[in-house]
């Protein structure tokens, strides 16, 4: 059994399209959503859900975080934090991305039958061949795990083509509309953009304790730049922590 972990951004876009092209089977699809992705990833998950089942593939399923915080951003707030990588850990891509994907997958007869008889799933993951650092082996009882892009050679700009040669738009960033990984530029944008986005994450910046770190951009702060634009860069305050939840 093969699954995919759909980030609804480039490289996973990309990798579903070749396993189309290849003719690659894939038996599920999972989305996880942290409730902070940008207006446009979730219309581009609907209609490249769509385009997915035209070419008889399965329908991308939609799976989120069962605790007791409905989204990242009610969690944040409730505990008057931002996102673990504001400190610099990952631990909210673990929690909020790939849990919910287990947890779901836990609950499922054929897998639990797979697993019964020895058998593994194998998961899917985006992570191009310009980052094959992110790649780490994995494999235990349940999974293993292949980034295909990787195999096949596909760095950011053959993801790109794959994507305009299938005649679909390219799908933009995926990630929180909040993540401390946003370069500065991207948090303007944001802002003219989506300003009413851009206030929520400032509204989690000032309600959160800054005492460790001053502010969403670990070492700036979100609200100072969007009132200074011109003091910030995106070399100087970029954060060098990468979010583990990017795609693309």
């Amino acid at each position: 059994m093969k699954i995919v972990s759909y980030g609804g951004g480039t490289n996973s876009t990309a990798m579903l399209i070749e396993c189309v092209n290849r003719g690659i089977e894939v038996d599920l699809i999972l989305f996880a959503d942290t409730g902070g992705e940008r207006p446009h990833t979730y219309q581009y998950v609907r209609m490249f859900s769509y385009w997915l089942v035209e070419k008889g593939f399965p329908a991308i399923q939609t799976v989120k975080n069962g605790g007791v915080h409905k989204n990242l951003e009610q969690e944040c707030l409730t505990r008057k934090a931002l996102p673990s990588l504001a400190y610099g850990f990952k631990t909210c891509s673990q929690k909020w991305k790939i849990r919910p994907q287990d947890q779901f997958l836990n609950r499922q007869p054929w897998a639990i039958s797979q697993w019964e008889q020895g058998k593994k799933i194998t998961k899917l993951i985006g992570f191009d061949a310009d980052e094959p650092q992110r790649a780490k082996d994995y494999e235990d009882k349940k999974y293993t795990v292949k980034y295909p892009l990787i195999e096949w050679e596909m760095g950011r700009e053959e993801c790109t083509k794959t994507i305009e040669d299938a005649g679909l738009c390219l799908p933009g960033k995926s990630a929180c509309f909040y993540c401390p990984s946003t370069k500065p530029t991207e948090v303007r944008q944001l802002k003219a953009i989506y300003p009413d986005l851009a206030q929520r994450a400032i509204d989690m910046e000032n309600n959160a304790d800054l005492s460790q770190i001053k502010g969403l951009g670990r070492n700036f702060a979100w609200s100072e730049l969007l009132k200074n634009s011109e003091m910030f860069d995106d070399y100087s305050n970029t954060p060098e922590l990468a979010c583990g939840c990017y795609d693309g």
